[in-house]
């Protein structure tokens, strides 16, 4: 499902509230100055609850600010095979800093 959405989100198999969160979210994120209430009137109107817009909004806000700030910074992303290695002690311990 996710090669399919990474291909082209707008024909990928999924259901209109996920389609019309996805147009929202790509608006946000590339066109910003052109976003308008009637951007979220739409993604309401397909059936996405006001809470799970906003989920979405936040999501895609930190998501956008953290691939800005290591694009410009210069951070590396791990690969998926130092990721997959790291897996096991991640899962096991979890994400707390104590």
């Amino acid at each position: 499902m996710w090669e399919a959405v990474e291909r082209d989100w707008r024909m990928a198999p999924v259901d209109q509230k996920v389609r019309a969160t996805l147009g929202f979210l790509e608006t946000m994120t590339l066109r910003p100055r052109e976003l308008a209430r009637e951007d979220a009137e739409l993604v309401l109107a397909a059936g996405v609850s006001r809470e799970a817009l906003v989920d979405a909004i936040h999501v895609g806000a930190l998501f956008n600010m953290i691939v800005r700030l290591a694009d410009s910074l210069g951070w590396d992303v791990p690969s998926f095979e130092e990721f997959s290695a790291r897996a096991g002690a991640m899962l096991e311990s979890g994400y707390a800093l104590d």
